[in-house]
């Protein structure tokens, strides 16, 4: 993938491999920002960018040399090639070739495992925008402060507060386990660092013993946080897409990329509710 510094900032060539909306807009992250002409702003590890496409190009705006090497390359993960992956899912599992070919250019991102812990237990029962709301409140108030925005706090800020602290965010029931996911992970009682390469049953396990953490916000922690491919999240929209539209696939089969497929099958059917 070749990319280079311009004076807006870094551009890479990628074809189309890559879609904006379809990666940013498809509920594995809640502080990215879609303006008017397609282009999308966030905030990640303190660092702001504007993101647009230009023909066969990305341009990641105010992104120096550095920054593409040290955290964008990995973050939008484009040292994966999901043209092969989307190929093998096929091979593998003819079914799904209705839900792959219904969506092109989704990356799965390779974001902080904190964050996305945090972001998913605010998730729960919760819509999307509301969700993006409470995570900016949440940065607004217990963030860094930047020069255009706010970070997302760590676990050791967030752990030193009460859930009555939390009562600006209007997250609710949802407090108290931030509260309690917080103090795990700061003490070390939760090591999400080691779940990159553990056993992911012991992952799964491990971040369960969260309050309010149940299988669902376990596999989207290790999917979007972790970058845990096999990862395969399962809620009341996925269970009716598998149950009426994909009940010839096994989940248990489709190997290290499972996760991937949940993307394509929920895409597929989000797009086509009338068939479930």
């Amino acid at each position: 993938m070749e990319y280079k510094i311009t004076q807006k900032g870094t551009e890479i060539t990628i074809g189309s491999c890559f879609d904006l909306k379809n990666t940013f807009d498809c509920g594995q992250c809640f502080r990215w920002e879609e303006a008017e002409d397609g282009s999308f702003t966030g905030i990640v590890k303190n660092k702001k960018v504007r993101i647009l496409r230009e023909g066969e190009s990305v341009i990641i705006e105010n992104c120096t040399d550095d920054d593409y090497n040290t955290l964008w390359k990995s973050y939008l993960d484009f040292d994966t090639s999901y043209d092969g992956i989307r190929q093998e899912l096929v091979e593998h599992c003819p079914e799904l070739k209705c839900a792959v070919d219904s969506i092109d250019g989704i990356r799965i991102l390779r974001q902080d495992p904190w964050e996305a812990l945090c972001s998913f237990i605010i998730s729960q029962n919760n819509n999307i925008p509301r969700i993006k709301g409470i995570v900016a409140k949440l940065c607004e108030g217990f963030g860094d402060e930047l020069s255009d925005g706010y970070s997302f706090p760590s676990a050791d800020v967030i752990a030193q507060l009460s859930a009555e602290d939390l009562a600006p965010l209007r997250a609710g029931f949802r407090a108290r386990y931030i509260i309690d996911a917080a103090r795990k992970v700061s003490s070390g009682q939760v090591c999400l660092e080691q779940m990159y390469d553990a056993p992911i049953e012991e992952c799964r396990k491990e971040l369960m013993t969260i309050t309010g953490v149940g299988a669902k916000v376990a596999e989207c922690t290790l999917l979007y946080g972790l970058h845990r491919l096999e990862a395969f999240p399962i809620d009341v929209w996925m269970k009716k897409a598998l149950s009426t539209l994909f009940s010839a696939v096994e989940i248990s089969s489709l190997g290290e990329y499972a996760g991937i497929a949940q993307q394509y099958i929920f895409h597929y059917s989000r797009i086509n509710p009338q068939l479930l």
